[in-house]
């Protein structure tokens, strides 16, 4: 198994891979084509950091849904570990009373075949993957991407933010700022993209005295959509 395989970049085509999951064999990126996906990847099964990640994931399933965003794990385990750590979860974990049912799928790549090809597996961890992360747009590019240590779980309303702030950001041509919705200084509002050239910043102070933004300076302007 290569575990030197260079960690796909953001910008970059997610790569087109057949992979065997919980819910049967499906091909990423184009399974979803037209949506947004998350895919995950966790140390191992049957291992406690891990389980409350999952247990996580599942209790914003209907957020991210939402969103038109789907999620899709991945270990260096069998299909069958999968299978009976997700039954294992719905038996014993429940919050507020509920069991937790796992219903996003789970890729297997008990090879790690697929766990090389996305530059998973750091050389000082053994064979398990690190805790990564991809977020990948319904074109199938790679728009973020993010790496945890084995030690710390991952926070998934942080992913859900991000998922709105892309969303947004495309939707309305902004950046997004620290913390937002809730920043600091700017609240809920969006940041419009600095001018590039002398004229542009003229146009931004003009947009500023009609109102039509708020600035703090030229290239500091900001809106509320």
């Amino acid at each position: 198994m290569d575990t030197l395989n260079k960690i796909p970049l953001i910008g970059e085509k997610f790569p087109e891979i057949e992979v065997q999951t919980t819910h049967g064999k499906i091909k990423l990126p184009d399974t979803y084509k037209g949506k947004w996906f998350i895919l995950f990847s966790h140390p191992a099964d049957f291992t406690p950091v891990c389980t409350t990640e999952f247990v996580a994931f599942q209790l914003r399933y209907d957020k991210f849904k939402e969103l038109n965003t789907e999620l899709i794990g991945l270990s260096i385990d069998q299909v069958f570990s999968h299978i009976k750590w997700v039954e294992w979860i719905q038996e014993n974990i429940k919050v507020e009373g509920k069991p937790v049912e796992i219903k996003f799928p789970v890729i297997a790549d008990d090879t790690g075949r697929v766990a090389a090809q996305l530059g998973l597996i750091h050389p000082a961890k053994g064979t398990n993957t690190v805790r990564a992360v991809f977020i990948v747009d319904p074109k199938g590019i790679i728009r973020a991407i993010l790496y945890y240590p084995q030690e710390l779980g991952r926070n998934m309303d942080e992913i859900l933010r991000m998922i709105r702030g892309f969303q947004t950001s495309d939707k309305y041509g902004v950046a997004i700022p620290a913390n937002w919705p809730e920043n600091e200084i700017i609240k809920n509002r969006v940041i419009v993209p600095p001018a590039a050239s002398e004229k542009e910043a003229k146009e931004r102070l003009e947009q500023a005295q009609k109102g039509e933004i708020e600035c703090f300076d030229w290239w500091l302007c900001h809106k509320k959509i």
